[in-house]
């Protein structure tokens, strides 16, 4: 096999795929982010590729209309997936984003294509749970205020134009998180690894155990950190990460 990228970057890959990797990693973001929420990963875990998915609606695909439901998200996702399920992959998907992962590897296995060998949840309620989110209830204002903590959390002082940016891709990416409704678990066919943050200060290990209910093995880690810490690639996630093969 040749090193190096094979076939050039689909819109909803921000890295060209590597021809010299023998499995790969797809990470689905937050709400209100996109692919750049994962730009201090590595390119590669223990040779396994990692290759962020950029919904549309933000960053380099700003001006794509925004997917407006998880459901149409996954449904969406399936075509651009299909040349790179050619090796065992696992999906990842921090908050949020563990929804549409969800919701893809059930549309996958739908369609009779290669599903994931593992997906991994990270600080994020089950489905069913998911209405239990705290910025669903909150004010524009609020939401504006959240945005700046947060960039400022990341070493970013915020400007007015960046936030109203920044706000415009997070009031639609909430609404489609509000419209979200799954009373009752599919299980999926693959193993589930659920991570919760230590120091997450709005989950505790008892809000993420809906998700037994959602595959055969489940498996619940615990790791040092806040909420947010994973865009950091902390040595423990990575370790976790490349654990699935």
């Amino acid at each position: 096999m040749t090193s190096g990228s094979t076939s050039a970057t689909s819109p909803w890959f921000v890295r060209p795929p590597l021809a010299d990797r023998t499995a790969r990693l797809f990470c689905f973001p937050f709400s209100g982010s996109g692919a750049s929420a994962f730009s201090a990963w590595p390119t590669a875990i223990d040779g396994v590729e990692v290759s962020p998915v950029q919904f549309p609606g933000r960053e380099n695909r700003l001006a794509h209309p925004h997917y407006g439901t998880y459901e149409a998200l996954a449904e969406s996702l399936l075509e651009p997936l299909v040349p790179l399920l050619d090796r065992p992959y696992a999906f990842f998907g921090h908050c949020a984003g563990a929804l549409p992962a969800y919701e893809t590897a059930l549309r996958l296995a739908a369609a009779g294509l290669p599903g994931p060998r593992c997906l991994f949840v990270s600080g994020q309620p089950a489905p069913h749970d998911a209405s239990r989110d705290r910025m669903l209830t909150m004010t524009e204002d609020e939401l504006r205020a959240e945005l700046a903590e947060f960039l400022r959390g990341r070493g970013i002082e915020p400007r007015p134009d960046m936030i109203d940016l920044g706000l415009v891709v997070l009031l639609r990416d909430l609404a489609a998180a509000r419209s979200y409704r799954r009373t009752e678990p599919t299980r999926l066919d693959c193993p589930l690894v659920v991570l919760h943050w230590r120091d997450d200060p709005d989950l505790s290990l008892d809000d993420l155990q809906g998700w037994r209910r959602y595959a055969d093995s489940v498996d619940f880690q615990v790791i040092d950190g806040g909420h947010y810490d994973f865009m950091h690639a902390p040595d423990a996630l990575l370790k976790r990460l490349s654990a699935w093969r």
